[in-house]
Order: structure tokens, then sequence, then C-alpha cells
């Protein structure tokens, strides 16, 4: 189920892909970073609808690994194969690989300043802001109610009750599938 980037772009050159990536790599930290890959792939160059980038976004979160990185490797390999993968996956792994290591050196020399605590709390409120903007306009867009009540079980589940998540994701993931499922079977019965 491989969706194709749109039809009326032209193939996207390489620079573009490692720049974007390089670019997201080095300006978002944590959640933030599905946030402003859907600004810089969706919204402003138009590589992917938002049908396939909730597929990229989905599949980033089911594989193992860090997200971000599936998610340019998916992301770049569609776009422009294995070569764009692999190039996605330097640009955004380099550069946040030696800002992490900079900023590692920076903590252990003034991490426990007061000024420190403050930036770490301004960063981890920027990334958890955007990531509830673009949770709400993805969320928007969902049109069903059965993903919603899924979501929400996990985010009660998880997030609430603080049970873990593999087994959360093991019973759900099939339920919810099945669900899809026989839903479609019955909307395309005549």
């Amino acid at each position: 189920m491989r969706s194709k980037p749109q039809a009326n772009k032209e193939r996207v050159p390489l620079l573009a892909l490692m720049t974007v990536f390089l670019r997201v790599g080095l300006s978002s930290f944590g959640g933030s970073t599905a946030a402003w890959l859907y600004r810089e792939i969706v919204q402003k160059r138009g590589w992917l609808g938002e049908d396939g980038f909730l597929t990229a976004l989905t599949f980033s979160q089911v594989l193992p690994g860090a997200n971000p990185v599936n998610m340019s490797i998916y992301v770049g390999s569609m776009l422009r194969g294995a070569l764009g993968g692999t190039v996605a996956a330097i640009g955004m792994v380099g550069p946040a690989f030696c800002v992490i290591l900079a900023m590692g050196i920076l903590y252990a020399r003034y991490g426990a300043s007061d000024l420190g605590h403050a930036v770490l709390g301004g960063l981890a409120a920027a990334g958890a802001g955007v990531t509830l903007s673009i949770g709400a306009k993805l969320a928007s867009k969902v049109r069903k109610i059965v993903p919603v009540v899924i979501a929400l079980t996990i985010f009660a589940a998880v997030g609430v009750m603080h049970w873990p998540m593999i087994p959360v994701v093991l019973v759900l993931t099939p339920l919810s599938i099945g669900i899809e499922f026989y839903s479609e079977r019955r909307r395309t019965k005549p």
C-alpha cells in the first residue's frame, strides 16, 4: 500500500529532500517533529497529501526505532526510492546528533542552574504546544467515530492509567483493524 506523491509534481530533488529533513532535524525536538514535517511536506511543498502523511506517520509509529527517523526513511523512499530514504535519514539524524551532543555538553556544565531549567522547560512547552496543534488539525479531519474511540482508549489506558503501551497496542491494533475491515465490507456489499 504505497502511495505516490501528487501526480502534478515533478520528481523531488535529493538536495531539496536533504534540506527539508536537515531543517526539521535542526529545529524540532521530541514530539514536535511530526508537526514540522507536516508543515514542510504537506502544507509548504505538497509532496504528500493528508492521507499520505497520515499513512507515513502511522507506519513510522508502528515500526521499531525512532519515529522521526522512520518517517524520514519512509517519506524519502516514497519520493525518491532507497537513495531518497538514505538522504532523508541522514538529513534528519546528522544535525540532531550534533545538536544533542552540544546540548549534552552544555547541560553537563549548566544543567543545574536556574537558567538551564528554564530553557528546558521552555523547550518542553514549545514541543508540547506544536504537537497539540498538529494533533488538533489532524483530528479535525477524522470523520469516523471508531478511530476517535480507539485513540481515546489508548490515551486513557497509557496516559491516564499508566498501563504498559505494548499490551495495549497488541490488543487494540487487531481490534481496530477488524472493525475497519468489517465496516469496509459492509459499505461495499451490494
